[in-house]
């Protein structure tokens, strides 16, 4: 029989996901309303009635009407990063962006949610304040990057190194969103899922301060042993 503890545990767990799941919907109709009207010509209450929520509760989950996008910054980037955990020592970088770009399992809402963010990006020299944003987003990346790269290499969180390679990396892979987005929305360009992974793995290749990239083999002595970066 569930304790207590259990029961208050799993509350808490819940009323985190609802609130998540409110805070990405305020996400997606300020994305949509900032890109049909501006930030400047939208309002936390038109923000509010376009999620059907007052705009009390929008305030209290977020400090600023710009700031409203931000989960949806982070939930694009939490599905890549889902993948990147994933990634078998035994497999370089190329080899599985280009099996998870095979088994791709992206959602309907998934792709909306993506091409919502590549539009923003394109927005953001005009609007400053979601550039802010979008740092502020890559700011939490590069946290993730960090305990991915000290996994694989079985070193520490705090080790300097391994926080410099999350910051090159982190900054290759906003590079390379930036980048592409502004081709295809601005230039008309086209990309294939398998492109924009090879173009990510090859980005990550070359922001990698630490030999992340290729297949890691731990040694007999029990320190991973790899190739060159």
């Amino acid at each position: 029989m569930p304790s207590f503890s259990d029961n208050r545990q799993c509350w808490r767990r819940d009323m985190n996901n609802r609130r998540d799941d409110a805070r990405l919907t305020v996400a997606r109709h300020a994305a949509r309303l900032f890109l049909d009207n501006g930030l400047g010509e939208t309002s936390g209450a038109e923000i509010a009635a376009a999620s059907g929520l007052s705009e009390r509760t929008v305030w209290r989950y977020f400090a600023s009407k710009e700031s409203c996008v931000e989960p949806l910054f982070l939930s694009t980037a939490l599905r890549f990063h889902t993948k990147l955990r994933q990634w078998p020592r035994n497999v370089s970088i190329d080899a599985h962006l280009h099996e998870c770009c095979r088994l791709d399992d992206a959602t309907p809402q998934d792709m909306i949610d993506g091409i919502l963010v590549v539009r923003l990006l394109t927005r953001m020299e005009a609007e400053p304040a979601l550039r802010a944003v979008w740092l502020s987003a890559s700011h939490q990346v590069e946290q993730d990057m960090i305990g991915i790269i000290a996994d694989r290499l079985d070193r520490s969180k705090k080790d300097f190194d391994v926080r410099l390679c999350a910051a090159t990396v982190a900054a290759a892979m906003r590079l390379i969103d930036e980048t592409i987005s502004i081709a295809a929305i601005e230039h008309g360009q086209q990309f294939t899922t398998e492109q924009i992974a090879q173009e990510m793995a090859q980005a990550i290749r070359k922001a990698s301060t630490l030999p992340i990239c290729d297949p890691i083999t731990p040694n007999v002595f029990g320190v991973p042993s790899h190739s060159s970066p």
